[in-house]
């Protein structure tokens, strides 16, 4: 899995993907997503760094279904939220 972590200000955005999906567009109906490197293609991690990050994360932006899993795994994304995209698993997370 690919993990980036956008920093603005006091402003943190975690990005997470599944590797084989970096480049790809999804399309649905009038949704079209592009999984950019720009966004997406951080350090390819372990599922344990990617708990300890989404523990601590305000906002994550999540693709594929390893990553996904991951997630709801360690209690970040409720199962019920996930959306699929093009057959791609989906979420959101943001804390106030």
């Amino acid at each position: 899995m690919y993990l980036k972590i956008h920093r603005s200000g006091d402003n943190v955005i975690v990005a997470l993907c599944d590797r084989e999906l970096i480049g790809k567009t999804l399309k649905e109906g009038d949704i079209s997503i592009t999984i950019s490197e720009d966004f997406y293609k951080g350090d390819l991690v372990s599922e344990d760094r990617v708990r300890d990050t989404l523990a601590g994360a305000g906002n994550i932006n999540i693709f594929g279904e390893r990553s996904v899993s991951c997630a709801i795994e360690c209690g970040v994304v409720d199962k019920d939220c996930v959306r699929f995209i093009d057959g791609v698993a989906h979420a959101q997370v943001f804390r106030i």
